[in-house]
C-alpha cells in the first residue's frame, strides 16, 4: 500500500470513529467535545503516525511501552508537534524514562512507581498528569487497583507534588465491559463526593470494540487502535 492508499484508509477511518463517537455522544446526551480520541499506536510506524497527525489533526498519540514511546517521541520530534501518553503497565526500573518523555501516565497503580516518577519529574523541573488504573474485572491477569483500594492510594498520592492526579482508567472485560465501565463511573462520583484529593474529570474507559458503551457510562478518553490503524503486527 502506498502513501497515499494509507493516507486514504486512514481519513476514512478516524471519520468513521468520529462518527460512532459522535452518535454515542447524542444517545447519551453528551457534547462530542467532552470525549477524547486518543489513537493507540503501539507497533505501528512512525510513518502511519505521521499520516494520521497529517489528515486528521490529531497531536496526542497512546503506546503501551515507554522505550516504544521514547523511539517514537525522538523521531517524530525533528517534524511534528505530537505529545504522547503512557497508556500501559511501567516497571520501576522504567519509571525514570517514562517521566523524560511521557507527556500523560494513564496506569498508575503503584507507590513505587509514583515515588520514583515524582523524584525525576522533581530533577526535570516538571509535573505530570496521571490518572489511577482500576482493575474493574477483579482478572488476575490485568493490572490496576481495586476500587476499595483507590481512595487510600490517591490520599497516598498527595506525598508526590509533581503527579497531578487527573482521573480512573479501566480496561474493562469483553463480556462484562458494561459493568466495568459503571464501576469506574460510580467509583469517579464516590471520589468526588469524599473529596478525595485529585481532579477526577478524566475517565479513559473504552476500546475500539466497546467505546460507545463507555461514552454512555461517562468517558472523557476512548483508547482506540485497530479502528484506526487496522491490525497490530505483534512480531513487531
Amino acid at each position: 500500500m502506498n502513501d497515499a492508499m494509507i493516507a486514504a484508509a486512514i481519513i476514512e477511518r478516524v471519520a468513521a470513529v468520529r462518527a460512532r463517537i459522535a452518535a454515542a455522544c447524542a444517545l447519551a446526551g453528551r457534547d462530542p467535545a467532552q470525549v477524547r480520541l486518543l489513537p493507540v499506536s503501539k507497533t505501528h510506524p512512525v510513518s502511519v503516525i505521521r499520516a494520521v497527525w497529517q489528515t486528521s489533526g490529531i497531536t496526542r498519540f497512546g503506546e503501551n511501552r515507554v522505550q516504544e514511546l521514547s523511539a517514537k517521541r525522538s523521531e517524530l520530534a525533528v517534524d511534528t508537534p505530537l505529545t504522547w501518553a503512557l497508556i500501559g503497565h511501567l516497571q520501576t526500573n522504567k519509571a525514570a524514562t517514562a517521566a523524560l518523555v511521557a507527556d500523560e501516565f494513564q496506569a498508575l497503580d503503584s507507590v513505587r512507581v509514583a515515588a520514583v516518577l515524582d523524584r525525576s519529574l522533581a530533577e526535570l523541573g516538571r509535573t505530570l498528569d496521571v490518572l489511577i488504573e482500576v482493575n474493574t474485572s477483579g482478572e488476575t491477569s490485568k493490572w490496576g487497583l481495586a476500587a476499595a483500594e483507590v481512595a487510600a492510594f490517591a490520599d497516598t498520592l498527595t506525598r508526590y507534588p509533581r503527579l497531578a492526579v487527573r482521573g480512573l482508567m479501566t480496561v474493562a472485560a469483553p463480556v462484562e465491559a458494561e459493568r466495568g465501565f459503571a464501576q469506574l463511573a460510580q467509583l469517579c462520583e464516590t471520589l468526588v463526593a469524599n473529596g478525595a484529593p485529585g481532579e477526577w474529570r478524566e475517565l479513559s474507559m473504552g476500546m475500539s470494540g466497546d467505546f460507545e458503551t463507555a461514552i454512555g457510562y461517562g468517558s472523557t478518553c476512548v483508547r482506540v487502535g485497530s479502528a484506526i490503524f487496522g491490525p497490530r503486527d505483534y512480531l513487531a
